[in-house]
């Protein structure tokens, strides 16, 4: 029976994988004006209907802006929910869409001398890409114009997994495992003069990271960043595709704060964190809000049984 159930379980999410990839095939047709209505829509849905959403997004929210009133935090968020309804919607003009027209969409490059400047000084770049706009058509112009590498870890919806890396490697960008291995390869594309991307604000498992403060209170942070710097001499930037509804894409690229180069790791989380918060003033609407940016709490490191009283969600 076990054996049984566990292959209508298989059976079921290829079905729902295989509607997910036949609909990001569908908007991936649909010009940015279309798909931006329909975000419209879908961000308006789930904001009514999802709890969840709406909680993480609100504690969060209250965390980073308590300054703010609530009607100001409250429209906030429902913009967030827009922008991130259309990232999803979105996915398959970024991976499927002919690229020429991915391309046009890209109206501007804000910043690109930063990459330049770094590869004329021979240093590989490290692009701190955090969870804002459109990271998936930021993916798409590094690999586009650069030898570019990327950790990739499989959906959980083991359907969607050619899809998704087809759709992330046809420009040619090179994806590695998010391991020891994956490391390995992403040191030697930095020796190599070239440009990887990294996470920054995604919450590593316990031992792969530390506490730094993003915003207005700590979280777990990965400490990847000062190794790579410390044994290749990087150039670090932040980059990301701020979308501007209806229209397309402008690509950004900004200075890194300076702690990222330190070998402490707590002073260059904090780089990392400051990193991202500078991307975020850009427009806060597009973070992704909705994510449990801080699960992982001190009193849970420190073994405390009443940990979960300090979790925000």
């Amino acid at each position: 029976m076990a054996g049984f159930f566990s292959f209508r379980h298989r059976d079921a999410d290829s079905v729902r994988a295989g509607a997910i990839a036949w609909l990001w095939r569908r908007l991936a047709g649909r010009s940015p004006a279309c798909l931006w209505r329909l975000a419209r829509i879908a961000g308006a849905l789930v904001y009514r209907f999802s709890r969840r959403e709406r909680h993480i997004t609100r504690c969060n929210l209250a965390d980073v802006y308590p300054g703010q009133g609530t009607a100001r935090r409250q429209a906030l968020m429902r913009r967030s929910l827009q922008h991130s309804a259309a990232t999803m919607l979105e996915l398959g003009h970024a991976w499927m869409a002919p690229p020429e027209r991915v391309a046009a969409g890209i109206k501007a490059v804000h910043g690109r001398d930063k990459l330049d400047s770094a590869r004329r000084d021979g240093r590989g770049v490290i692009v701190l890409a955090p969870h804002f706009g459109n990271w998936e058509v930021l993916n798409f112009w590094l690999s586009s114009h650069f030898p570019f590498t990327a950790m990739y870890e499989p959906p959980k919806m083991a359907g969607l997994d050619p899809v998704i890396r087809r759709g992330r490697e046809r420009q040619g960008a090179t994806l590695v495992p998010t391991n020891a291995r994956g490391v390995a390869a992403l040191l030697k594309a930095l020796k190599s003069r070239q440009t990887i991307g990294i996470l920054p604000d995604q919450e590593p498992d316990w031992g792969s990271g530390v506490f730094a403060p993003f915003f207005n209170r700590d979280a777990y942070t990965a400490t990847l960043l000062p190794k790579l710097v410390a044994r290749t001499r990087a150039r670090v930037v932040t980059g990301v595709a701020r979308r501007v509804p209806g229209q397309g894409f402008e690509i950004h690229f900004l200075d890194a704060d300076e702690r990222v180069y330190s070998t402490d790791d707590v002073t260059s989380a904090t780089g990392v964190n400051a990193s991202v918060e500078a991307a975020i003033a850009l427009e806060p609407a597009q973070y992704q809000w909705e994510y449990k940016r801080y699960r992982k709490v001190v009193e849970e490191q420190q073994g405390r049984p009443d940990f979960r009283d300090f979790r925000p969600y």
